[in-house]
């Protein structure tokens, strides 16, 4: 990770060099860059005094100048000379290297701690301690993957909802996934940690700067890949905390809502037009617009036998995806609401024509085992 070429935008940062390393925007990313540029050096200053004796001796010692090659086996000066400088050489540099590692591995005594979850293919983030947590989608415009708009200056770097850290805070993430190996990375922070199933990577950083900083999945995880960006926005302390309150009370919000959609019932107007656009945002991506899926990869939602038949199966494949697939799980993601409009439009759309009509009340049932 320290010597990878990080060639990569950024709109906050300042303009990063495409030809070497970035400075980033905390100490360990100071660190690690003065790290690099120390170890290329001394690789310059070897290189420059090898080649350098290398070339005299072939100028100096050449044939045409009359010159004899020397005969002998053995120098015991030569072979111990050549054995203690590597050797020192390396301890020189294992040296700072050996501190910096330790310093990027030191999670303790952060101020904040985020749980950060790769599933395919977005990002959830969870505030320890803090009734806050959500996911972070590809905001880049399908129009403009496919071609059909400019692209932007941040093409696949754009989120609809990024994460938001305190400046001058020691913030700890802990880094795991729901389905297969992804891997974290902010080049700005020095972080890159995999995000394993079934374990947690820890990995840390205190910006000093406000800004937003962006980064990707770094680790091969699909189709959607390159559809994974991530981005951070470094706030003020208290401009942080009253972000921080404003969500804890659109959660709140959003629970009551929920409890009150449990009471009454959607048309089925309103429940098709909320249903396309979730639709749209959430699954059109691998089920296709049209429904049709992609044969052999994602299957078919128009005309299939759940979306014409099987409602509580239906529900239970959106709220808890399906082992083994790519088929993940919506429960945690989507609101009952944003469910019931979407399962409502899957069996209806594309000529299904079903007339089921699903409430936040069924999928409650569902989620509850009722």
């Amino acid at each position: 990770m320290l010597f990878s070429s990080l060639l990569f935008a950024d709109t906050t940062a300042g303009e990063a060099s495409s030809l070497n390393l970035r400075q980033g925007a905390t100490d360990i990313s100071g660190q690690v860059y003065d790290l690099h540029m120390l170890m290329f050096f001394i690789c310059v200053a070897i290189a420059v005094l090898v080649f350098g004796v290398m070339f005299t001796s072939m100028y100096l010692h050449r044939k045409s100048r009359g010159a004899k090659p020397a005969n002998f086996h053995e120098n015991v000066k030569v072979e111990i000379a050549w054995t203690i400088v590597p050797f020192l050489i390396l301890i020189f540099m294992a040296v700072p290297a050996a501190r910096t590692l330790i310093a990027m591995e030191d999670t303790s005594e952060a101020d904040l701690t985020v749980v950060v979850t790769g599933s395919q293919w977005k990002w959830h983030y969870k505030y320890m301690d803090r009734d806050v947590e959500y996911y972070s989608l590809l905001a880049t415009q399908r129009e403009q993957i496919e071609n059909i708009f400019d692209k932007g200056d941040n093409y696949l770097l754009e989120v609809d909802r990024p994460l938001v850290i305190p400046t001058g805070k020691k913030v700890r993430f802990l880094i795991t996934s729901d389905d297969v190996i992804h891997s974290w990375w902010v080049p700005d922070f020095a972080v890159k940690k995999d995000a394993n199933p079934g374990f947690i990577n820890e990995s840390w950083t205190k910006v000093n700067e406000p800004g937003i900083y962006r980064g990707q999945c770094a680790e091969l995880c699909g189709k959607d890949h390159g559809y994974m960006p991530v981005v951070v926005i470094a706030k003020e302390p208290a401009e942080f905390d009253a972000w921080m309150n404003a969500q804890e009370a659109i959660a709140k919000e959003a629970r009551e809502e929920e409890q009150r959609l449990l009471s009454m019932n959607m048309s089925m107007d309103e429940l098709m037009r909320e249903g396309e656009r979730v639709y749209n945002a959430t699954c059109a991506a691998c089920h296709m617009p049209n429904g049709e899926g992609l044969p052999g990869v994602f299957p078919a939602l128009k005309g299939s036998q759940m979306a014409l038949e099987d409602m509580p199966g239906h529900i239970d494949i959106v709220l808890h995806g399906k082992a083994g697939t790519a088929m993940q799980a919506f429960g945690k993601m989507l609101s009952l609401k944003d469910i019931a409009a979407v399962i409502t439009y899957e069996r209806n759309a594309w000529g299904n024509n079903t007339g089921d009509m699903v409430q936040a009340k069924d999928v409650y049932a569902v989620a509850n085992g009722n």
